[in-house]
């Protein structure tokens, strides 16, 4: 053992906080960037959201919003990227909060913080399936004559088949060996980037009139008739749901750290490019499918071709069958956007499992030991992947039921897995900087007043998805995330309270007696057991 491999920097890391490498660290700086970008998704966060958020308070509200949170984002991404660099693991946020915070609150904020972004994730993938699902619906409706000309739109059953079909075909998709996954990925880095690029240049181009510059930057109204909203301000925050939701997910690439080369460099890099990328990316395709809205009230008409059920797809048909007087185009950039939620989920399906499997090889989840099984050729944990599967599949089962599964679940994801930010990035605040072990990419003083706005963001970020979205509050409007986050949430914390508090101890290391080797006993003896 003595004798002499160049080892990667990132695996030294790991094994200096205790960790042997387990996982096979093959992946490069562009394969963890795909990932990444992937999981942020181009089309998968603006897409579904994008028609309620048009009508709350109008373009300009929407237009703007995304600047105004993605100006917040970055620091959140820096903020992330420090501890990361630091902290090269798979377990990223829950193993970052449980050192960051010490020994005494160590365990408890590394608990909150791992069940905080299993939530997340788990729901994220479900976010994905039933978008996937609503663009699946469009283009069958498109395909088969639109709503006009008595096309055919998927039943409920029918939708809660696609949802769970997509679910299953990503869990499959994961227990395959990682190569697979990562080249699927860097296809869909290319996918996005090609597909979007061909929409936002091409949609304003085959609309046959396009909104003028003032209408898409300067005007704002509400819809009080339709939304019950008639707080000017409040309709303001809730147009920014579609930038918050999509705005998230760039912690993927830390999810990766231990199978990724130079992970103290190259993952904070994978990071910040990844929020670089759909910051600008991003706006434009807002700005596309702003600038090409033929008839605003036209888009939410239950009567008009895509049953008022997608507004992106009726603008695209819109573009498309009055300038061609043909849906092929739509169609056909709907496929493209639907590839974008199928990668999407796919690689949310990665960064799930691999929370799970993390957290399940600290003892932290019911029969850890099943969980945290890595196949002995492939080297995935096979058995997390299809946890996650069967838990979103049941997240999904309302859908037959009740109209607002989506607001629940997007909800849900947002802040499980933005909440998840906060732990790590207020332990690193608060700590004492002489304790912090610094990574190639260190902010020195400007750590603590970025650490703060990143806080005070996500704050914010998680309160606003717990508001209703639509007035008067009735059983089929109401925002069902505070009660399904409240029940879930509770019991974590009665279980922590009751048992768990006595034994988990957060991440638990795998490198026997190594400790004498690096920086003494740690300075965090909260992770030894």
């Amino acid at each position: 053992m003595a004798g002499a491999e160049v080892v990667d920097s990132g695996e030294k890391r790991l094994n200096e906080l205790g960790y042997k490498q387990e996982l096979r660290r093959e992946m490069t700086l562009f394969k963890t960037l795909a990932i990444s970008f992937s999981t942020m998704t181009l089309f998968t966060g603006i897409t579904p959201l994008y028609g309620s958020s048009l009508q709350y308070a109008g373009p300009a509200s929407l237009v703007w919003g995304w600047v105004v949170v993605s100006f917040f984002t970055w620091f959140v991404g820096i903020a992330m990227a420090e501890i990361c660099s630091s902290f090269p693991t798979t377990g990223s946020l829950y193993f970052w909060a449980a050192h960051l915070a010490g020994p005494v609150w160590g365990p408890l904020a590394s608990w909150c913080c791992a069940w905080l972004e299993a939530i997340g994730l788990i729901a994220g993938i479900g976010t994905q399936a039933y978008a996937g699902s609503q663009v699946l619906q469009s283009i069958i409706l498109l395909c088969t004559g639109t709503n006009k000309g008595g096309g055919y739109l998927a039943p409920r059953w029918l939708f809660l088949v696609m949802y769970l079909g997509l679910t299953f075909i990503w869990a499959v998709f994961n227990t395959f060996a990682l190569e697979v996954i990562a080249f699927l990925d860097v296809i869909s880095m290319w996918w996005q980037v090609v597909g979007g690029t061909v929409i936002v240049i091409m949609l304003p181009l085959v609309a046959k009139t396009t909104q003028p510059a003032s209408y898409v930057f300067t005007h704002f109204e509400t819809t009080p008739e339709v939304t019950g909203i008639s707080s000017g301000a409040y309709a303001v925050v809730l147009s920014l749901l579609v930038s918050q939701y999509s705005l998230y997910g760039y912690d993927a690439a830390a999810h990766l750290t231990e199978e990724t080369k130079g992970a103290d460099k190259n993952g904070p890099i994978a990071i910040l490019s990844s929020i670089g990328i759909i910051t600008v990316f991003g706006w434009v395709y807002i700005l596309a499918l702003t600038f090409s809205i033929q008839d605003f009230s036209y888009l939410y008409d239950p009567a008009n071709e895509t049953a008022g059920t997608f507004v992106p797809a009726q603008i695209l048909y819109d573009a498309f069958h009055g300038r061609y007087g043909s849906s092929t185009g739509a169609i056909v950039l709907l496929f493209i956007i639907w590839g974008s939620f199928f990668f999407g989920g796919l690689s949310i399906t990665t960064s799930a499992a691999r929370v799970v499997y993390a957290l399940s090889r600290d003892r932290g989840v019911p029969f850890s030991s099943v969980w945290r099984k890595i196949h002995p050729t492939r080297k995935v944990p096979g058995n997390a992947v299809w946890l996650c599967a069967a838990v979103c599949a049941l997240l999904g089962l309302p859908i037959l039921w009740i109209n607002v599964v989506f607001t629940a679940i997007t909800s849900i994801a947002t802040i499980g897995w933005v909440g998840g930010y906060a732990v790590p990035i207020f332990a690193r605040m608060v700590m004492r900087e002489e304790d912090f072990r610094p990574g190639p990419f260190y902010l020195r003083g400007a750590s603590r007043p970025v650490c703060l706005v990143a806080f005070l963001w996500i704050c914010y970020t998680c309160s606003v998805f717990l508001l209703p979205t639509v007035y008067p509050i009735k059983m089929d409007t109401f925002n069902y995330a505070p009660i399904a986050l409240g029940v879930v949430l509770g019991l974590i914390m009665l279980w922590w309270v009751v048992d768990a508090r006595k034994w988990f101890t957060g991440p638990v290391r795998n490198i026997d007696e190594q400790a004498d080797h690096n920086a003494g006993s740690d300075g965090n003896g909260n992770v030894k057991v």
